[in-house]
């Protein structure tokens, strides 16, 4: 091969790294400002005189309209109509119902999940999707977003090296071996790899990344981050003690067939035994929002709050059975969907002089009435300090009482327009929810799904064709979809992209590929090997992967031919070692995980170097022990 000859525009494109790299790893300024300012530098540079190939500046911004940030767009607002549905509650429920509430146990699921889910979807494309679904995680688990969303981002990167049609550089790769094989004898020419061929060094690698996080993710994740927003009002338990002094909790209990319980009315039971049926589960179905004078009906499930004393009293006195943790009801409870809200009966309400059970309140308004603060005193089913229970379904409203009340949000957010009713309570998510619009939300994903999987339609509008559809049936407004978009994301990774292709354009990448390959000319095959998977992992973190892959691919071939090494296991090495991009977030999904967690660059710098390192043993072993 010809040697490259360095040149000034080299220099300066080196220069440029070494600073986009300082401006990261110090953050002196936000990381998508350094990359605009980088772009600035970038288009101002190449009006000087032979500088002129550092940028095309009439194409300086093209960025913003590529493949990568289009999808990345699209990909978020899809994500955010999926959300809109109430999808995304129901996978966060069943993560936690299978996983429970714990780091440790939620952690493998949900990056597992991710993992495999890559393989086939984008990588970016399934970290956004699960990017609300972690969310609700931690905010019902009070486990930190940024110790979960690491490991989910880096094993989505992770799933991407399972099958030849998870990432751009292997869809890619089969072509460049083609392409390669024209210039070999007969002898060396490179059969293509199939789908599954990679699946192996895959699964290893997933199952690293797993590892990795589950026993040192203590010692490299931060500790904090954002912190769990709840979203959602305030906790029943906690809120009701702080506030009002009601040492209440909430329990799931079961009611037998034949317990004298049967044919009990709810409101009788509620004040004879000084505790509160808030909810029931009969023939697979919750009812929240039902009247009081209904009676039992087993076998069922009660969700009751009470005193944990007076509920255990109850359970025994009734033959019911309190189960460990909620169950049936956790969907219902959890606080992105549901939670104590205050609400004042102001002086013109028509619902002075009613008592709640004359307004049938839970079938009405949705709202489970726990108390009535008026004046100094609550009034509540249950007995508290020196309170005696009060049947407060009896009680008639007065003006300026406060009720404190167990609802839905989206109920809460109907009675915000209510004059009867002025809403107190502002913290809880204000976004109503559209589960009728959820079976055209499924298919504008799945009809973009299989764009992917199965046509040659860019990516980019495969995702906007979902996009779109979800914005024309109203799953979400065009509104909503612009707030959607995490913008500093789209910015820092559309203005770096001349960076990356005046390391392509100035032949830097190529002279940095030379020199290291030259000076690794003569050591074992192992050696060159493990110099072409480290060269691809430094090229990925400045430069498109698809770009080092088309780069580094050629050049591979041509050492293992040399030194008598299997080319089409050096080019795979090349294709599966650009996912290999954990230290900064140059990556789109580290870019998209970013924000909401409130990662730093040396986050990604503790957290991803360790990460890189064990990715580079596991792959080589693995392409070894497989080809």
């Amino acid at each position: 091969m010809d040697p490259v000859v360095f040149t000034l525009e080299m220099g300066v494109v080196m220069a440029a790294l070494a600073f986009t790299v300082f401006l990261f790893v110090t953050e002196i300024i936000r990381v998508d400002l350094a990359a605009i300012l980088v772009l600035v530098i970038i288009g101002i540079l190449s009006y000087v005189p032979g500088l002129g190939n550092l940028a095309d500046v009439n194409r300086l911004f093209d960025g913003f309209a590529s493949n990568a940030v289009i999808s990345i767009i699209a990909v978020m607002i899809v994500g955010a109509g999926l959300d809109k549905t109430g999808i995304m509650n129901k996978v966060a429920a069943q993560i936690l119902k299978r996983g429970g509430t714990t780091e440790a146990r939620v952690m493998p699921i949900v990056s597992g999940t991710v993992g495999f889910i890559s393989s086939f979807l984008q990588n970016v494309g399934a970290a956004a999707l699960f990017l609300p679904v972690v969310s609700r995680i931690s905010a019902r688990t009070g486990i930190p977003l940024s110790r979960l969303l690491m490991p989910m981002g880096f094993c989505a990167i992770l799933g991407g090296t399972m099958t030849m049609v998870g990432s751009s550089p292997l869809i890619l790769l089969n072509d460049l071996i083609d392409t390669a094989n024209k210039g070999l004898p007969p002898d060396q020419q490179m059969e293509p790899f199939g789908l599954f061929s990679v699946t192996p060094i895959g699964a290893a690698l997933i199952l690293t990344g797993i590892a990795y996080f589950f026993f040192l993710g203590r010692y490299v994740l931060p500790g904090s981050g954002e912190k769990p927003d709840a979203g959602a009002g305030h906790g029943t338990s906690d809120y009701l003690e702080r506030v009002y002094g009601l040492k209440a909790q909430v329990f799931e209990v079961d009611v037998p067939e034949h317990s004298a319980l049967v044919g009990e009315i709810l409101a009788d039971i509620n004040l004879t035994n000084n505790l509160y049926i808030i909810s029931t589960f009969y023939r697979g179905k919750v009812s929240m929002v039902q009247i009081l004078t209904a009676e039992i009906a087993a076998p069922c499930r009660l969700a009751i709050i009470g005193k944990e004393n007076v509920v255990r009293d109850f359970a025994k006195r009734y033959g019911l059975t309190i189960r460990p943790e909620l169950d049936v009801f956790a969907e219902e409870f959890a606080p992105t969907n549901a939670g104590i809200a205050e609400l004042v009966i102001p002086p013109d309400s028509k619902l002075i002089g009613k008592s709640p059970r004359d307004l049938l309140l839970r079938k009405t308004y949705g709202l489970s009435l726990l108390g009535i603060h008026r004046g100094e005193d609550t009034l509540s089913h249950v007995e508290y300090g020196d309170h005696k229970p009060t049947a407060i379904g009896l009680v008639p409203f007065q003006a300026g009482d406060m009720l404190v009340a167990h609802t839905r949000w989206d109920n809460l957010m109907r009675l915000k327009r209510d004059r009867d009713f002025v809403v107190v309570t502002a913290d809880f998510p204000q976004d109503e929810l559209r589960p009728h619009k959820v079976g055209w939300a499924l298919t504008f994903f799945l009809l973009s799904l299989s764009m992917i999987l199965f046509t040659d339609v860019r990516l980019s509008l495969c995702l906007l064709t979902g996009a779109v559809g979800m914005i024309l049936t109203r799953v979400l407004s065009i509104d909503e979809a612009y707030r959607a978009v995490g913008w500093n994301t789209v910015f820092l990774l559309a203005s770096l992209i001349p960076l990356g292709q005046a390391v392509q354009n100035t032949g830097t990448a190529e002279w940095i590929a030379q020199q290291i390959l030259v000076a690794l000319d003569g050591w074992p095959i192992w050696s060159l090997q493990l110099g072409v998977a480290i060269l691809a992992t430094a090229f990925s973190l400045v430069m498109s992967n698809v770009g080092a892959t088309v780069l580094l691919v050629p050049l591979a071939v041509s050492i293992a031919v040399a030194s008598g090494a299997n080319p089409a296991v050096f080019a795979l090495t090349v294709a599966i070692s650009t996912s290999n991009s954990f230290i900064i977030p140059t990556h789109q999904v580290n870019a998209l995980i970013m924000g909401p967690a409130g990662y730093k660059v040396t986050d990604f710098i503790r957290s991803g170097g360790i990460m890189t390192l064990l990715f580079l043993v596991v792959s080589m072993v693995m392409l070894n022990i497989v080809f």
